[in-house]
C-alpha cells in the first residue's frame, strides 16, 4: 500500500499541471489529489518537525498560532501537553487539507483547537495576540513570506516565540556562522522545487535572525524519497520578539 500512496503523490506532484487565477485556487490545484496520502509521504520528507516543536514553549493558557499548519499532523507533537494551551488556531488556505485536518481533532478530540482556511499574511487570533507563532514547511509555500513573517512579528506578544522549520539554500556569503552550500546545491533544489510552487530562499534565516532574537538554529539536509542522492538542505530556527 505504501508504494501505491507514494506513486499518487508523486503523479500529482510531477505530472498534473497546478491551476488556479490566485494563491488559494493554486494551493488547492496541487493538493487537491493528493491529500489524503499527504502525511505518510511528508512524514519521510519533511524532517525537524520534532525537534522544533520540542524546543518550544508551551504556555499555560497561550495562544498558539500554526500558519500553514495543513492537516494538523504537527499537533501530535504535544502529546498530553496539548491541555497547557487555551487555543491552537491552524491556519491554511487549502481545503482539502483542513478537510483531513477537521478529521484529525475528531479523531483525538481536541477540545482547543480551530481551523481557520484564512491567508497567513493577514491572520490574527482573536484574542489579539499570540504566545507562539509556528510555520512548518509552510514559508517556502507562500508566495509573499516576508509578508507573513512581518505579520507572525506583529501578532506575537512581546516575549512570544516564533519556530520555523523549513527547506532553504544559504546566499552565496552567508551572515555569521550561518552554513554556506555550494553553487549546485543553490542552484539545483530551488529549479527542483520551483516546479511545484515551493520557492527555495536563501534569505528566510537573515530574515529571521534580523526580525527576532535567536534562541536555537540547526542546519541539515535530508533525503527526498524516491531521488537517488538527493539530500536537500532545511533548518530549524526558534527565535524570541524582544
Amino acid at each position: 500500500m505504501g508504494i501505491f500512496r507514494d506513486l499518487r503523490v508523486i503523479y500529482h506532484m510531477v505530472f498534473k499541471p497546478i491551476r488556479g487565477r490566485d494563491h488559494a485556487e493554486r494551493l488547492e490545484s496541487f493538493y487537491r489529489g493528493q491529500a489524503r496520502d499527504y502525511d505518510a509521504f511528508r512524514k519521510r520528507l519533511l524532517k525537524g518537525r520534532e525537534e522544533l516543536w520540542f524546543h518550544l514553549d508551551r504556555p499555560e493558557g497561550g495562544i498558539w498560532v500554526d500558519l500553514g499548519g495543513g492537516t494538523a499532523a504537527n499537533l501530535e507533537f504535544f502529546g498530553p501537553e496539548m491541555a497547557r494551551l487555551k487555543r491552537i488556531y491552524v491556519v491554511d488556505l487549502a481545503s482539502s487539507l483542513l478537510e483531513i485536518a477537521a478529521e484529525r481533532v475528531r479523531c483525538h478530540g481536541w477540545n482547543n483547537v480551530e481551523l481557520v482556511r484564512e491567508d497567513a499574511t493577514v491572520f490574527r487570533p482573536p484574542e489579539g495576540q499570540a504566545d507562539v507563532v509556528t510555520f512548518s514547511y509552510s514559508l517556502t509555500m507562500i508566495p509573499d513570506w516576508f509578508a507573513a513573517v512581518d505579520n507572525a512579528w506583529q501578532m506575537l506578544r512581546e516575549g512570544g516565540q516564533i519556530g520555523v522549520v523549513d527547506f532553504y539554500v544559504s546566499r552565496k556569503y552567508p551572515p555569521g556562522e550561518l552554513t554556506r552550500h555550494r553553487w549546485l546545491t543553490r542552484w539545483f533544489w530551488p529549479c527542483w522545487f520551483a516546479t511545484d510552487n515551493v520557492f527555495l530562499s536563501p534569505d528566510h534565516l537573515p530574515y529571521l535572525l534580523w526580525r527576532f532574537r535567536p534562541e536555537y538554529i540547526a542546519e541539515y539536509r535530508t533525503r527526498v524519497p524516491w531521488v537517488p542522492l538527493g539530500r536537500v538542505p532545511y533548518y530549524v530556527f526558534v527565535g524570541r520578539k524582544l
